[in-house]
């Protein structure tokens, strides 16, 4: 029933950038970690990047020294700027929110997905 309301995707050269945004309600924000996932044409779900609710982060591999996750408490919004973009970057991008309610069990929300486009 949480909305994860992202924007800022597109079409982009390679080389270009982009910023993604993900804004929550102040409640989920607060005690939620957040982060993204892509998933290219048929792939599975991988991570990007999360941001956790004490200010860690982690980032996927493939992004390393090229994309940067960051939370905003006063907009209650986590963003992504992703730089140095590769074709290999073109998927859909899903914004999370997850709670750790034990080591093993957990609450997670996500978004709707926005599509990112790098062309050669």
């Amino acid at each position: 029933q949480v909305q994860l309301v992202e924007s800022g995707g597109g079409l982009v050269q390679a080389g270009g950038s982009l910023r993604l945004a993900c804004a929550a309600p102040k409640s989920i924000f607060s005690i939620y970690n957040m982060g993204w996932y892509y998933q290219a044409p048929g792939k599975q779900r991988e991570l990007v990047a999360e941001v956790t609710v004490g200010g860690s982060t982690y980032y996927g591999d493939s992004v390393k020294g090229r994309f940067t996750i960051s939370r905003d408490k006063v907009k209650n919004t986590i963003y992504l700027q992703m730089n140095s973009l590769k074709p290999e970057d073109t998927a859909v991008y899903y914004c999370y929110a997850e709670r750790r309610l034990s080591p093993d069990t957990y609450d997670d929300y996500w978004g709707q997905g926005i599509q990112v486009t790098v062309s050669s």
